[in-house]
């Protein structure tokens, strides 16, 4: 039955796409957004579908609705957003868990929490495995966000000890696709914006680094599987794509696919940056029956199309 869903940092990468596939499936969507890193345009064609709301709004601050489900996906994600304002970032993960965990347990409804494979820091276990409890600098740049999100989890499963709220816990890898930010850092859209640009194609490292990257539209599918999950399923799960890639590998696809002459350069590694990091999904295909679909020989081509078409400035809010 159609459902009233509200989704925390709907109007974001991830959270725009999640928002467009529960109008398809006709549910009422609630968007709730504070712009830092989401962007109005990423909801534009939403606007117009009596069935969507967007209400601007932050997280650290209670929120008083009525809704059936919530998934809460509010917090920057990449490490130039989430470092800019470190302080702010531990707030979003800490008090929007407390605020959204408090209304779910008012309002006696299921709540999803997008957690990350940075709760793993720089793993020392190859691939990384949900019962793996991570190798993370509490005091390091990134900290901000892995002991966030870290410290979410942790509200999320007291309060559903506690308080028998029905919780989901997933924990996202490496993710891309249309919507993504062009200046936000990540691998995938600096690449390619860097390609368009006719800029060297800069690799922090030496490029043997690995990630696996799964593309936005599986990923949003591994969402909405794990909220219709029974209640005893609570998670943590992986979502991610288990095929791993070399960096410098990923770098030499985008200047093929995009025909750049553009050269690869290579600059010192970023404190903290994990050298390997790959999902074991073992749970996901058993609770969840999903495993990514969208090869990098799709995805890719499609993310590319999309910043060729919107350029790679992000001047436009």
């Amino acid at each position: 039955m159609p459902k009233r869903i509200l989704v925390t940092g709907g109007a974001g990468f991830i959270g725009s796409h999640l928002c467009e596939r529960l109008l398809e499936q006709g549910h009422e969507v609630l968007c709730v957004d504070n712009y830092f890193t989401g962007r109005r345009r990423n909801i534009a064609g939403l606007l117009g579908n009596p069935a969507f709301e967007a209400m601007r709004h932050d997280v650290t601050f209670p929120l008083y609705v009525e809704v059936d489900e919530i998934y809460n996906l509010a917090c920057p994600a990449s490490p130039v957003h989430y470092q800019f304002d470190p302080v702010q970032t531990t707030k979003t993960s800490v008090m929007g868990a407390i605020n959204m965990l408090g209304l779910a347990k008012r309002l006696k409804i299921p709540i999803l929490q997008a957690s990350t494979s940075e709760v793993y820091g720089s793993p020392l276990v190859h691939p990384q495995p949900e019962d793996y409890w991570g190798n993370v600098n509490p005091i390091g740049p990134r900290a901000c966000y892995d002991e966030g999100k870290r410290c979410a989890e942790t509200l999320f499963f007291d309060y559903h000890r506690q308080h028998d709220v029905d919780i989901k816990v997933i924990r996202i890898f490496n993710t891309y696709g249309p919507r993504m930010r062009s200046n936000d850092g990540r691998v995938v859209s600096n690449f390619i914006c860097q390609a368009i640009r006719g800029e060297p194609i800069t690799i922090f490292g030496d490029g043997s680094q690995t990630r696996s990257f799964c593309y936005v539209d599986d990923l949003v599918d591994g969402l909405i599987r794990m909220m219709q999950t029974p209640k005893e399923i609570t998670g943590p799960i992986n979502l991610g794509n288990p095929e791993e890639l070399q960096i410098r590998d990923l770098a030499e696809r985008v200047v093929e696919l995009t025909g750049t002459k553009s050269e690869i350069i290579y600059k010192p590694q970023p404190q903290d940056d994990p050298h390997r990091r790959k999902p074991e999904i073992e749970l996901a295909r058993e609770h969840l029956k999903w495993s990514p679909t969208t090869k990098l020989e799709t995805g890719l081509p499609k993310t590319i199309e999309y910043f060729r078409a919107v350029g790679c400035s992000d001047e436009e809010r």
